[in-house]
């Protein structure tokens, strides 16, 4: 079976290790058909500490790290001043 990957944003690097990733999903009302936006937040393992509060990142299920760390960073998708290309390694300034 193949592994869960998400997208979010990071809400919190204070811990040694560690960051939180807020991810948000649509869901449907059952009987009013209404959309909306549901959070759930998930303890992410950087080991490197590259991530940064406001940073767009993936993240993928991995074995238990610890008792609430059950995801890896995978890759930082954008920062708030630089967007990572997907194809290429190559940095791209956002801001123009």
């Amino acid at each position: 079976m193949p592994k869960k990957e998400l997208i979010g944003e990071v809400v919190s690097d204070k811990m040694e290790k560690t960051i939180v990733v807020k991810v948000g999903r649509v869901k449907v009302h059952p009987k009013y058909k209404r959309r909306f936006l549901v959070h759930k937040k998930y303890k992410v393992h950087d080991p490197e500490k590259k991530a940064k509060v406001g940073d767009i990142v993936l993240i993928r299920e991995s074995r238990p790290i610890s008792k609430t760390k059950k995801w890896v960073l995978v890759k930082i998708l954008k920062t708030k001043t630089k967007e990572y290309d997907s194809n290429e390694n190559n940095v791209e300034s956002s801001g123009q």
